[in-house]
C-alpha cells in the first residue's frame, strides 16, 4: 500500500544535498533534478541564461537544480515535465486543457524547487541576505503550508473545494512580443509569471484561489484578446500587488480517514475574521509596483499617477473596455 505520510523538512530545518527535496530520503550527491526542465531549457536555450539569488551569487538555468531522490525524479517529477511539455506544444489550447492541480504542482516545483537553493545556500552564503528565510518564523510558516499541499505531486491528494492558488492565462501577440521566454517570482509574496512563446501563465501561490476572484472582472477583459506585451507587464503589476496585500495564510487539514485509504483529502480554512484578508489598495505602492514592470518601455511613476484617481492603464480605457492593441503600437 502506498505511504500517505508527508514529509516535514521545516520542522528541523532540513535543506541540503544529502536529502530529497520532495519526500526526505537521504540520497548522494548525484541524485538531483532540474528546478526548471531540460525540455524547458532546450526549448528556450536558457541554459547559460544567468539567474541571481538571493545572496547575490549567480547561478544559470542548468546550474540550478535540486537534490531529488531517483523514485520521486522517476515516478513523479519526470512524468508531470513530461505531461507539461506536451501540453506546451499546443500552446494556449494546451495548457487549459491541463488540470489547475498539474500546473500549480508544476509552478510549485519551480518556486519551491528555487526556494530549497536558497535555503541550502543560506547555510553557507556568498552575502548573508538582507531576509534571510531561515531566519523568518512568519515565512516558514508560509513555506510550510505551500508545501504541505505541494506534496499532492507525490502522495495522492484531493483539494475540498478549493485550489491552493490563482491561475491566470493570457494570450501574448506573437507579432508584437520579441522575447520567446519570460521567468519572474516574487518569494514573499509567492507571485510567479512564466511566458513561453505567445501563453502567459500568472499565478499566485497559496492564496485559495482568492485573488483571481478579486481580479475576476480585470481578467475577463483580457479573455480572447491578443496582449501587447505592455498589457502583460500591466496585468502581472496588478496580480503581483494584490498578492504584496493579500493579508491572509489558509490552514490546511488533512480530513480523517480509514488505514485502508489510497488518498488524503485536504479541507482548507482562512481566519478571515481576526484579519482583512487584503490591506488596502495604495495608489503610490501600485504605481511603484507598475513601473518596476514597465521598465523596458522607461515609464515612470509620474507618468502613471498623472491622473492619482485613475492610473495610467494599457489594458481598460477610461470606460473599463479593452484598449485596441494598435493603440500601443508606439510605446
Amino acid at each position: 500500500m502506498k505511504s500517505l505520510t508527508l514529509y516535514n523538512p521545516f520542522e528541523n530545518m532540513q535543506f541540503s544535498d544529502a536529502h530529497c527535496f520532495l519526500c526526505g530520503t537521504t540520497i548522494t550527491p548525484d541524485q538531483r533534478t532540474p528546478v526548471f526542465a531540460e525540455w524547458l531549457q532546450t526549448k528556450y536555450n536558457l541554459q547559460h541564461k544567468e539567474l541571481l539569488l538571493l545572496d547575490k551569487s549567480v547561478s544559470t538555468f542548468s546550474q540550478l537544480t535540486i537534490p531529488c531522490c531517483d523514485s520521486c525524479n522517476i515516478n513523479h517529477v519526470i512524468p508531470l515535465e513530461q505531461e507539461i511539455a506536451q501540453a506546451a506544444e499546443k500552446g494556449m489550447t494546451g495548457f487549459k486543457d491541463l488540470s489547475e492541480q498539474k500546473l500549480f504542482q508544476w509552478i510549485g516545483k519551480m518556486f519551491y524547487g528555487t526556494l530549497v537553493m536558497e535555503l541550502i545556500k543560506e547555510a553557507d552564503p556568498l552575502i548573508m541576505p538582507e531576509y534571510a528565510v531561515s531566519e523568518n518564523p512568519k515565512m516558514q510558516g508560509k513555506f510550510q503550508s505551500f508545501f504541505m499541499v505541494l506534496q499532492s505531486l507525490r502522495i495522492p491528494m484531493v483539494f475540498s473545494d478549493f485550489m491552493p492558488c490563482s491561475l491566470f492565462f493570457l494570450e501574448i501577440d506573437p507579432t508584437e512580443d520579441e522575447l520567446p521566454f519570460e521567468y519572474q517570482d516574487e518569494l514573499t509574496t509567492m507571485a510567479f509569471s512564466i511566458k513561453l512563446g505567445s501563453v502567459a501563465i500568472v499565478c499566485t501561490l497559496l492564496d485559495n484561489g482568492i485573488i483571481k476572484r478579486a481580479l475576476g472582472k480585470f481578467y475577463k477583459i483580457t479573455e480572447g484578446q491578443k496582449l501587447h506585451p505592455v498589457q502583460l507587464a500591466e496585468f502581472k503589476a496588478r496580480v503581483f500587488y494584490a498578492a504584496y496585500i493579500f493579508n491572509v495564510v489558509p490552514d490546511y487539514f488533512i480530513r480523517p480517514g480509514k488505514p485502508e485509504d489510497e488518498q488524503l483529502i485536504l479541507d482548507t480554512l482562512i481566519d478571515d475574521v481576526t484579519a482583512e484578508v487584503f490591506n488596502p489598495w495604495e495608489m503610490t505602492a501600485y504605481a511603484h509596483m507598475l513601473e518596476e514592470m514597465l521598465k523596458p518601455w522607461s515609464i515612470r511613476e509620474k507618468d502613471i499617477l498623472q491622473n492619482p484617481a485613475q492610473p495610467l492603464s494599457f489594458i481598460v480605457d477610461e470606460q473599463n473596455n479593452f484598449k485596441p492593441l494598435q493603440t500601443f503600437s508606439k510605446v
